[in-house]
């Protein structure tokens, strides 16, 4: 009896891990696709049998739910941003990462500021503007200005420094920050952007990310797929999950929503794995959800 209660907790435990300290790997060399030289996150480290698990954990067996007010926040004056996992002068052992998916960082930033020239290496990382212009440059000699209704994506690979401000002198510019772990490292380094048709997302979810470059949407090194939904309120739609094992995080930008029974508000963010599709109904007007799918091991 005491066996299988170890073996119980163990599997309990693993579970938990993928969302924990702890994230698996298949080789040591596909563990080594998560180590970068970003400053702001720390490395994660393969799951191991000697962490414990944390009692008062929020996850359940197959879901987790981040409220919007549990996230980390920043305030540095010309930036505010609120951290859905660990990022920077924010840590929680919880809150380290959804699978693949390793920050998700909602930005506000002054007029006129902006991020300076910083480096990146190894990590897919997808701008989407909610309010406002974002400036972009890099050392690949792109320069670009990002609103709301595009989607940016850059594949840091084997390193590229970039600069973000807001273009406007008089207003904030607001949008989210996504870093997703890739699926081979070293790449060659790349950037794009595009436009949304907003009329495709219209009581629907409109793929805007995939892994294939001849798919509608941004492509990404990994096997993720990311999907942006505007609804009226009390509808219902199901979301088939594209690829076996992967995970779906979705975070709810504007006005609430159930999914899988489970009631999220502005700004929520609930993980969900081990399914094969996802039963999502609106609960207010004009409520956008972005879905996102990613793999829970690597």
């Amino acid at each position: 009896m005491n066996k299988q209660r170890t073996d119980m907790d163990r599997k309990d435990f693993l579970k938990k891990g993928l969302l924990g300290t702890g994230m698996f790997v298949a080789s040591a060399s596909l563990g080594n696709t998560m180590k970068n030289e970003i400053d702001e996150i720390e490395p994660l480290e393969p799951i191991g049998y000697n962490h414990l698990p944390n009692t008062d954990s929020k996850i359940k067996d197959n879901s987790v739910i981040h409220k919007a007010d549990s996230r980390g926040k920043a305030d540095h004056g010309w930036l505010v941003s609120s951290h859905t996992f660990s990022f920077a002068n924010y840590h929680n052992p919880e809150r380290m990462h959804f699978g693949v998916l390793r920050v998700l960082n909602d930005d506000k930033v002054e007029a006129g500021r902006g991020f300076g020239t910083h480096p990146h290496d190894n990590m897919e990382i997808i701008s989407i503007p909610l309010e406002g212009d974002l400036e972009h440059k890099d050392s690949m000699g792109n320069s670009a200005i990002i609103k709301s209704g595009d989607i940016q994506v850059m594949s840091a690979g084997t390193g590229i420094m970039h600069s973000e401000f807001n273009k406007n002198q008089d207003s904030l510019v607001k949008f989210l920050q996504i870093w997703v772990y890739p699926n081979k490292r070293n790449v060659t380094p790349r950037y794009d952007q595009i436009t949304l048709d907003k009329s495709k997302s219209k009581n629907k979810f409109q793929q805007i990310l995939s892994p294939n470059a001849d798919d509608e949407g941004v492509w990404i090194h990994q096997d993720a797929w990311f999907h942006l939904g505007n609804f009226e309120n009390n509808t219902e739609t199901n979301y088939q999950i594209k690829k076996k094992g992967n995970g779906v995080y979705a975070f709810i930008l504007k006005g609430s929503a159930e999914i899988e029974g489970q009631k999220v508000e502005q700004r929520d963010g609930f993980g969900v794995w081990d399914i094969a599709d996802l039963n999502i109904k609106t609960t207010s007007e004009n409520t956008e959800i972005l879905l996102m799918e990613v793999p829970m091991t690597m």
